[in-house]
Formats: structure tokens, C-alpha cells, sequence
């Protein structure tokens, strides 16, 4: 009888499909998303690897992924509003609360050396003191076209500090770590919750006041006479296709409940890397030590499904 009331909920649920942004906070999302999606509904779901822009874009061109979660909202620009604006999106709830910090860091051991580096003006009139140079975000992601109009609007390198573009996101992480390891300067971009903000301890460098016209200009690929503007505090949002929400209404129910908070978010990150742990080991973790937050985001049925399947 049970099998026949999960075939009945596979028959309605069908496939999902989610968008799977490739840090680490957004990979543990979507793997306990998954898990209680499949476990729960009887939904079939398939995770699309992808990044903020691509998953926008795929979502215009497509339609498809059917689900958009990790999308930071200050790297997603006006392509992402004009989705909503048009009706093909439908924004749910902030995965994250309060939300995301990002923006250019350099560490707070050598901030204490140095307290002048804590401005960006101070970093550009001392460029050897940061190693003369920026770590940048990998090409494709929300980030970079952020800091790369930042770095034309600074004239940043005309200071004598080269852009240094990574070729993914755990070349960036890791020149991060080995330079604090080792006692070196780094000065780069990055964002939290993440492992390494959680493990060594980084100052941030201000660039200024928030200027949201200025910050909206920026999100803009190769936007036109950049201004300099600080990174405001970073909304993270779920989103899903607005013909999915009409489909699948219990499914955005669930999506619309899913919430972390930030430092709950980190704490799994850190379990993750003290333990040298998937994404997937990791949705088991918080599935089974936090029966009293996920049974707050599922349908009657679903925690029933999950509970029986946990406890067993």
C-alpha cells in the first residue's frame, strides 16, 4: 500500500528540474532539497549544474531549470528582474536569512599590520603590501561582472595591481587558504556562508558607500561609465518558473518554506569540510539532526514518507 501511495505521488509530482550553482552552500541546498523532494513527493529530480547568469539565461531561452535556488540577487542584474518583471519567474522566499555577505577581503592579520589597507584607496597607494594583485571570480559567475566593472571604475590597475581572473571557484578558495596558511597577502573577492570565511579570518576592504543606482549599473555586463559602489548585503533567493508554480503547486509550497539560516548554513559547511563530506553526506547529516526544521517545510504526507523512511 505504501509503494502504491508513492507511485500516486511520483505520477503527480513527475520531474523536477533544479538549478545546481556550483559553491558549496548551494550544492548542499539542492542535495536536501533533492532528497526530501524524491523521498517525500515521489518526485523525480535531476540537478542542472550551472551558474547565476547561465541558469538566468537558460530559464529566458528555455524555460527550464524549473527551479533557480542559491540565485544572489545582487549578481543576477536586470536580466533577472525583466524574468520576474515579465512573468516567467516568480520569486518564493530568501533560502538564506539574514543573507549573503560578499566583497573584497584581504586578511585580517595583515589588516592589523596594516590598518591603511582596510580602504581600497589605502590598497591602491600600496599595492606590494597585497601582493599587486586581485584575485578575481571565475568567468561566468554574477561576481565578476561585478568586480570587473569595479576594476574600471577604480582604474584599478593603474595602481600596479594585476587582475588576476581564477579558473573556478576552488582555485580561488584555495590561493585564498594557502596565503593565510602560509602568512602571505591576498587580496580578492569572496563571500559568505562559505568554508573559507568560516575557517580564516579576513577583513573586509571598503570601497565606499552603497550607491544603489551605481550598484544596479554594475550587475550589467560591460555596463557604460561604471561608478564605484560597496556591496550591499546579499538577498538569496529561490525562484521557480511561474508555469511551475502553477503545476506543481505542493512542490512550491516546499521551495516557498525552505529557509536556513546563515549560520546554520555555515555550520554545515564547516561539518562538511571537517569530515571531508559530499554534498549528499551532508543533506543525510542535516536530515537526521534536524527533524524540527525540514518537517516545517514539507506537506502532511511528505513528513509522514520521510519519517518512516529516517526512522528505519
Amino acid at each position: 500500500m505504501q509503494a502504491s501511495a508513492q507511485d500516486a505521488d511520483a505520477t503527480e509530482c513527475g520531474e523536477v528540474s533544479i538549478a545546481q550553482m556550483n559553491w558549496a552552500a548551494a550544492e548542499v541546498t539542492t542535495n536536501i532539497a533533492k532528497f526530501l523532494l524524491e523521498e517525500g513527493y515521489g518526485c523525480s529530480v535531476s540537478l542542472v549544474n550551472s551558474d547565476t547568469i547561465p541558469a538566468i539565461t537558460s530559464v529566458a531561452e528555455n524555460g527550464e531549470p524549473d527551479v533557480v535556488t542559491n540565485l544572489w540577487l545582487n549578481s543576477a542584474g536586470d536580466a533577472y528582474k525583466k524574468l520576474e518583471e515579465g512573468g516567467t519567474m516568480e520569486r518564493l522566499t530568501n533560502v538564506l536569512e539574514p543573507g549573503g555577505v560578499e566583497g573584497w577581503w584581504i586578511p585580517t592579520k595583515l589588516a592589523e599590520e596594516h590598518p591603511e589597507l582596510t580602504t581600497i584607496e589605502g590598497v591602491m597607494k600600496n599595492p606590494e603590501l597585497v601582493g599587486g594583485q586581485f584575485n578575481n571570480c571565475p568567468d561566468g559567475w554574477g561576481c565578476r561582472v561585478v568586480s570587473d566593472n569595479l576594476v574600471r571604475a577604480l582604474d584599478l590597475e593603474s595602481s600596479g595591481i594585476e587582475v588576476f581572473n581564477h579558473g573556478s571557484g576552488e582555485t580561488l578558495a584555495s590561493s585564498m587558504g594557502s596565503a593565510v596558511t602560509d602568512g602571505k597577502p591576498w587580496f580578492g573577492y569572496y563571500w559568505g556562508p562559505t568554508v573559507p570565511m568560516g575557517k580564516y579570518d579576513m577583513t573586509r576592504v571598503k570601497l565606499g558607500e552603497y550607491d544603489e543606482e551605481a550598484f544596479a549599473n554594475l550587475q550589467n555586463p560591460d555596463a557604460d561609465n561604471p561608478q564605484v559602489s560597496e556591496f550591499p548585503a546579499a538577498p538569496i533567493l529561490t525562484s521557480v518558473t511561474t508555469e511551475f508554480a502553477k503545476s506543481h503547486p505542493d512542490v512550491t509550497d516546499f521551495f516557498r518554506n525552505m529557509t536556513f539560516k546563515t549560520e546554520t548554513m555555515s555550520g554545515l559547511l564547516a561539518w562538511q569540510d571537517e569530515n571531508n563530506a559530499s554534498a549528499e553526506e551532508v543533506a543525510v547529516h542535516f536530515l537526521t539532526d534536524n527533524s524540527d526544521v525540514w518537517s516545517g517545510w514539507v506537506s502532511d504526507q511528505a513528513k509522514e514518507n520521510l519519517q518512516n523512511l529516517i526512522s528505519q
